[in-house]
């Protein structure tokens, strides 16, 4: 979850140092970086971890024995040929991961990229990252989840555009077309409550 505040312009370089130093340091806010602009990032709601974490239980199990694997917010993935870095809400890759570097701690192809929205980041989410998310050459799939209200929506690559279906009762499911699986609306949501 982003937040906006006064751009600082740092090169690739800098920022990695700096958000690497930030790992151990709890008083850092983490950052992603957009050619050159840093983005601070805020804190998510209760429903926002409450949807990312029942994503990733529920991806996860289903995506066991099936060579992928399910992160969740604390792997950067780096969209090389924009100069720019992201801390998606959870992430799926499928093949042997690639990295930016001998850290492990860059990710260069994701299948699939989860954003579960906020009204701070909704537009940002929607507009100029999904920009940035589909110059990856791996991305099959990117998933928007409303947390304020029953609305799932997927992006899937259709070789050179992107096609939208939104999913909005409780009973539908997600098909995960990349993976070979679906995620219930219901487990998705799990627990989370609305409001009035």
């Amino acid at each position: 979850m982003a937040t906006s505040a006064a751009p600082t312009y740092l090169t690739p370089e800098e920022y990695i140092t700096l958000e690497r130093k930030a790992i151990p340091d709890a008083e850092t806010v983490r950052s992603e970086y957009v050619r050159g602009k840093i983005i601070p990032m805020s804190g998510a709601s209760f429903a926002h971890n409450l949807i990312t974490g029942n994503i990733c239980i529920q991806l996860g199990t289903r995506l066991k024995d099936s060579g992928c694997v399910v992160l969740a917010n604390e792997m950067r993935v780096s969209t090389p040929s924009t100069s720019s870095y992201f801390y998606p809400d959870v992430v799926v890759v499928c093949e042997e991961p690639r990295f930016e570097d001998d850290v492990f701690d860059i990710l260069l192809n994701p299948i699939i990229l989860v954003e579960v929205l906020s009204p701070s980041t909704e537009a940002y989410d929607r507009g100029e990252k999904f920009m940035h998310y589909r110059e990856l050459p791996s991305l099959q799939e990117y998933i928007l989840v409303a947390q304020d209200k029953i609305c799932v929506e997927r992006f899937s690559r259709q070789e050179n555009n992107w096609m939208l279906t939104d999913f909005q009762n409780i009973e539908e499911h997600l098909p995960l077309i990349s993976v070979q699986c679906e995620l219930p609306l219901r487990e998705i949501y799990e627990r989370v409550t609305f409001p009035e």
